[in-house]
């Protein structure tokens, strides 16, 4: 997912839940046990595309902000 990034709902003005779909090209490691069972172990993001961003609160996709991510320092 995109870092550093965040979304706003200019509807209802919500910062916390969102729907977001995204297309995805990655390169994955994966380690099969004996059983056959595989785990990734190395996953890396080649490129992303955002595709649609929808509030969980009202439902909107239209009014989709992006804002600056706050970090803690």
């Amino acid at each position: 997912m995109v870092t550093g990034t965040r979304y706003r709902c200019a509807a209802c003005g919500n910062l916390t839940r969102f729907d977001v779909e995204a297309r995805r090209h990655t390169r994955r490691f994966l380690h099969f046990s004996l059983a056959g069972e595989p785990t990734v172990e190395e996953e890396e993001v080649l490129e992303e595309t955002i595709e649609r961003v929808t509030c969980r609160w009202c439902g909107n996709s239209e009014q989709i902000e992006t804002i600056p991510a706050v970090t803690a320092e």
